[in-house]
């Protein structure tokens, strides 16, 4: 698979699905879309680069980041609706702590 290739909307939420399923519940998570996840992560979010449970995902365009969230949100994961622009294509997670930014 080529680096620049976008892996399907099932894909990524099976991915990040997996991800989140290492420690669970779905409610100590936070889930949320940005055209720069890591940014978001590590700035916005203040969550650890090398010592926390977090996955980003690039899709195919902002649509297919929002149903994305919208399908973890409907599992239980915070965040919410609504935000980033035509340039979020990429949806984000992270487990919640003591010392992330909600």
């Amino acid at each position: 698979m080529s680096i620049n290739t976008i892996k399907t909307k099932q894909t990524i939420i099976n991915e990040i699905n997996e991800h989140i399923k290492k420690s669970l519940p779905y409610s100590s998570w936070y889930i949320g879309i940005a055209k720069d996840a890591r940014d978001r992560l590590f700035n916005d979010h203040n969550v650890s680069q090398t010592n926390a449970y977090w996955i980003y995902r690039e899709c195919e365009s902002d649509t297919v980041s929002r149903d994305i969230e919208q399908y973890f949100l409907k599992l239980g994961c915070k965040g919410g609706d609504g935000g980033g622009d035509y340039r979020s294509k990429y949806v984000y997670a992270y487990k919640i702590t003591d010392t992330t930014v909600e």
